[in-house]
């Protein structure tokens, strides 16, 4: 969600307390928690979160909303409207901006130093998620966002033998699946979706160091560099390999496609692993992973938790609780064993996950591998600009790369 929508909603505050009734005192040990994991995969995670804050003690009571924006606008509109949650869903990154901004989120650092979280997270982890050396979001995994999930079968009757690791190969194998009757790639075309597989094409075509200087420091030169442009090229082609179904289709439902071997691949996060996982499907094995073309890193998406202040600056014993479950450290492995993501602390033992969070994991512990997601460098404003520009181009075939080159400089160059 931008910063336009975030805008709107202060003004329905109203209409969410109306929808939700009036605030209620809670009980000690009482959290609703606010998120939008409702595909099987992720709602089998989320019950691990709930059945360990219930054996440490806690009332887990889920709040659950279908699809990311609409979950955060609902619980922006509690938060402004004086009925928070005990908390929410938010991705990692800089969407709860406005509520750090508006002094509405409780203060987690007594509880950040109490577990050591700046010991075994990630560098990019903490800084996405304190602002002003304060922690306000909890960081509970990390989402490798430029992921390539296949259905191995299905390759192997396309005559596939192996993942692709260019970008020239990537194409051949899309074409083998034309050839074979199947939709070669599995696309949701909705804006946050195409703007993933955007910058994981971006990624692969310009290298990590110049991926963070477009975002992190605005470099409209590099916009301009004829890499940048065989990226858009490049992911232009795709709309040949895309079925007319596309718009409008969810991920988990192109995700489906793959596991039925109705499609060959689809570029996700992988939060698609969980349904594959779901689907009874073994990552690595039946259910294929590679990175996308490029060898240029780990694109480090995730999740967090944010909790609104409750009458103090300082979190209340069950949002404590809750954090500290959250980030418990067999919890952090049986939670993203299940959610296809990998734990956000890297102290924790992942040497009995499957075969592509092993690989995410390896990623991840080397330094020179860790590429922090766009959303963490630009704010949800310039994101929701981005998503505009990228879901138009890819929706009309007679774009230009240049002038999409163009309007893609533009935005970067005024970007905050």
């Amino acid at each position: 969600m931008t910063l336009r929508t975030t805008c709107a909603l202060a003004g329905v505050a109203l209409l969410a307390i109306t929808a939700f009734g009036p605030a209620r005192a809670q009980s000690p040990e009482r959290a609703e928690v606010m998120h939008w994991w409702t595909s099987g995969g992720e709602a089998a995670a989320v019950k691990v979160f709930a059945d360990r804050f219930k054996a440490g003690g806690g009332e887990w009571v889920d709040s659950a909303v279908a699809g990311g924006e609409a979950a955060r606008a609902a619980a922006i509109n509690r938060i402004i409207g004086g009925n928070p949650p005990a908390s929410s869903q938010f991705n990692t990154g800089r969407q709860f901006d406005d509520l750090v901004g508006q002094d509405l989120l409780a203060d987690m650092s007594s509880v950040a130093t109490e577990g050591n979280w700046t010991s075994v997270m990630p560098e990019a982890i903490v800084n996405a998620a304190s602002r002003d050396g304060k922690f306000y979001a909890v960081p509970v995994n990390i989402h490798g966002q430029n992921w390539m999930f296949y259905n191995a079968a299905t390759f192997q009757k396309a005559g596939i033998t192996e993942a692709p690791t260019t970008f020239d190969a990537l194409f051949a194998a899309l074409d083998k699946l034309k050839a074979a009757g199947v939709t070669p790639m599995a696309w949701g075309g909705q804006a946050w979706q195409e703007t993933l597989v955007f910058d994981a094409f971006l990624l692969g075509h310009v290298g990590k160091d110049n991926f963070i200087k477009i975002f992190r420091d605005h470099d409209t030169a590099l916009v301009n560099s004829p890499e940048f442009k065989k990226s858009v090229e490049d992911f232009a082609k795709l709309r040949n390999y895309v079925d007319a179904g596309a718009p409008g289709r969810n991920w988990n439902d192109a995700t489906a496609m793959v596991i039925t071997g109705k499609a060959g691949v689809q570029i996700m996060g992988d939060w698609a692993k969980g349904d594959f996982i779901n689907a009874k499907m073994t990552p690595g094995q039946d259910a294929g992973c590679a990175l996308v073309p490029g060898d240029a890193g780990y694109v480090m998406g995730g999740d967090v938790f944010v909790f609104p202040k409750n009458g103090s600056d300082t979190p209340t014993t069950p949002q404590a609780l809750l954090a500290k479950t959250m980030l418990d450290p067999e919890t952090q492995i049986e939670f993203n064993n299940v959610k296809g993501s990998i734990p956000v602390r890297t102290d924790v033992d992942t040497s009995k996950m499957d075969a592509c969070a092993q690989k995410g994991v390896s990623e991840v512990r080397d330094p020179a591998k860790q590429v922090p997601a766009a959303t963490y460098m630009i704010s949800a404003d310039t994101t929701g600009q981005l998503q505009d520009a990228i879901t138009n181009f890819f929706s009309n075939p007679s774009a230009s790369a240049d002038d999409f080159v163009a309007t893609y400089a533009d935005i970067i160059g005024s970007a905050d």
